[in-house]
Order: structure tokens, then sequence, then C-alpha cells
């Protein structure tokens, strides 16, 4: 779980009072790795002296340990950044179970900082990077990727998709200059242009290389208290055309099933890095509302985001039905086919992630 706050649900119809939250404190999350026993003797003494070494080797960077259990990941105070401008515990260290390796990031997007050490190495591996980031990130412009504003091709395109010239402006959403009809949906993290997707009319996609890995419309929930998670840009903006801006995207679409009954440890849980990236706004948001697509693919895109979000605070948008055997697909279908009044109720309507199987 990346975050974690409570959230009390009464029941009520998507019509009446707003459900009651209780925000419980944003610890950060804690990982239980198996710890084998010791069956020798010498076994546990070298576990001892090993953790000794690591300790003092810890501290020496300027990390406290007083409160470290091996085994966990433990949420401290970054000694270089000294929690950003929110001043939080934004390091994360995770000394082994066998207490002979620590691993430790900060989670801070303006600092970065992580690295490895080992008990018996006199080495030290530390550097600045994000999750899911290369070590030399290019610096974007619309006119180093070759962006020109939308043309009328698209824009038809996109009326026809029911999204307005002004919903498309207030998202920067631009094309690729040359012959080809090429969308270009700019990712922005504090108005900066920090990466790009792109999309033919034929749905090919690909990303430009390099960048962060963020969700898209980021700058939009900078501090909001609820946010909608969507599948899709085009999603993104059509949940705005029902009258909520406060709403973000998954960069890379959904993965086919459940990856695996554990979660990965940070280091190797790229797929979902953007998360990670986007923690210092996501962890301010008390509810969550998962308007992923109903087919399968969709479905194990929520179930992935609530095991790390946690699954207290998220609830899900359940689509309309579109006849006696099939609902629609997401939020584009409902706005195209049954107009935005119809994915506001939608919204409105979501349910208790825990509850959606009682409804």
């Amino acid at each position: 779980m990346l975050l974690g706050s409570r959230i009390l649900w009464a029941p009520t119809n998507c019509r009446g009072a707003p459900p009651i939250f209780s925000p419980n404190n944003h610890a950060f999350p804690t990982t239980r790795l198996f710890i084998p026993s010791a069956s020798l003797k010498r076994h546990e003494n070298k576990e001892v002296n090993d953790y000794a070494q690591l300790k003092d080797k810890v501290e020496n960077l300027g990390i406290s340990c007083d409160s470290i259990n091996p085994g966990e990941y433990t949420r401290l105070m970054c000694p270089k950044c000294k929690g950003g401008r929110l001043m939080e515990r934004s390091l994360s260290l995770h000394i082994s179970g066998k207490r002979n390796y620590a691993l430790w990031r900060c989670f801070n997007f303006e600092c970065g900082w992580a690295g490895q050490i080992l008990a018996h190495n006199n080495t030290t591996s530390d550097g600045v990077h994000q999750l899911g980031r290369m070590n030399s990130p290019q610096v974007l412009t619309e006119e180093s990727l070759k962006l020109e504003p939308l043309g009328d091709m698209l824009a038809a395109y996109f009326a026809k998709r029911m999204i307005s010239k002004d919903t498309l402006k207030r998202n920067h959403v631009m094309q690729m200059a040359g012959d080809q009809v090429i969308i270009a949906f700019t990712y922005r993290r504090s108005s900066m242009l920090i990466g790009c997707k792109y999309r033919t009319l034929e749905k090919r996609f690909w990303q430009e290389k390099g960048t962060d890995k963020v969700l898209y419309g980021l700058d939009d929930v900078i501090e909001a208290d609820e946010i909608i998670i969507v599948e899709g840009e085009i999603d993104k903006l059509s949940v705005e055309e029902a009258g909520y801006p406060n709403c973000v995207s998954v960069p890379n679409g959904a993965p086919q099933s459940i990856a695996s009954k554990e979660l990965l440890p940070l280091e190797e849980d790229t797929r979902f890095s953007y998360l990670w990236n986007c923690k210092e706004w996501l962890e301010k948001a008390s509810r969550i509302v998962l308007a992923t697509d109903g087919d399968l693919p969709g479905q194990a895109l929520a179930e992935e985001l609530t095991r790390r979000l946690g699954k207290e605070r998220c609830w899900k948008v359940c689509w309309p039905k579109k006849d006696e055997f099939s609902s629609y697909k997401d939020a584009n279908e409902v706005l195209v086919n049954l107009g935005s009044k119809a994915l506001k109720e939608a919204i409105e309507c979501a349910v208790p992630y825990e509850m959606q199987n009682l409804n």
C-alpha cells in the first residue's frame, strides 16, 4: 500500500449526502519481508555483527537508524532535502531481513536521493534519479518536440468524442508537425513540460523516451482532497467535460492481469513508478475514485492501484448498462452515447472499492 488513510462509509444513494471521511495518518507503507530464522548460533552472531556495521555506515550518511526494523520499509526525514518544502518524511529506508544491506530512496520529486550499501563493502552506491526516469533526462519544449496547435482534422475528431476546444486548450493537447496526423498529449508538472505521449487515429501509441513517468493532468490535483483516476488521456478530458477537472490518467494503460500476489519491492515496481513519482500529490487525497475501463484489464488496473493506494480510501465507478448483456466501457463511451450528465451521475454513484461486489 502506497499511502494510508481510512474512510468511513455510510450507505446512501448516489444523490444523497456525501460520504463521511475520517482520514487516518499518512504513514508510509510497511512491506514485510520473510525473515528466515537462524538455525545456528554462529549465524545469529554474524547477523548481529553485520547489523552493527551496517547501522554505522548508514548513520554516517546522516540517516537515523533509531526506529528501524529490519525487513521493513521505514519512512524517515531525508538528510539531503530535509523533507522539501512540505518538510515531510520523504525518505524510504529498507534494511534487509538478514541485516546485511540497506536500500534508500527519497520520494520528494525535487530530491530523489537513492542508493544502497552492504555491511561488508566499503563502497556506497548512490545517486539522484526518480523511478522510471533516465539518469540524464532531456529538457523538453514544444519546439524541441516539434509540436503545434491542433488542426481542423483533429479538432473535428475530438468534437466527435464530445471534447470541447476549451478543454483541449486547457490541457495543452497538441499535434506533431508534419504530414502525419498524430495527437500529442503533453505531460506537465508545475506547468513545465516533462513528457509527451503520442497517438494516431488508428490507436497506435508511444511516449517520449527518457522522461519522468507521472500521471497525466497532475497539476489539476495539486491540492485535491478527492482525485479521480482513469485509464487514458481522452477519458481524463471526458471526465473534465462532466465537471470534474480533478482527474488524472495513468500514463501506460492497463495490465492484462494482476502481476503477482505479492507487491514487488519499490525498485522493481517500474510499471507503477508513476504512483511513487506522484506521491506528494496522491497522499493529500482522502478519497480516490477509480474510473478505469470496465473490461478485464481495466479491472486488473483498479486492483493494482488499490493495492498501492490503500483500498480503504478507494471508490470504484460502475459504468451504466448499454443493454441487457453489456455495459459501456469507459468515460468517453458514456460521454458520447449518454452525455455529460450521465457521466457525472456515474462518477457520483461510485461505491467503496471493498463493497463493489456487494451491490
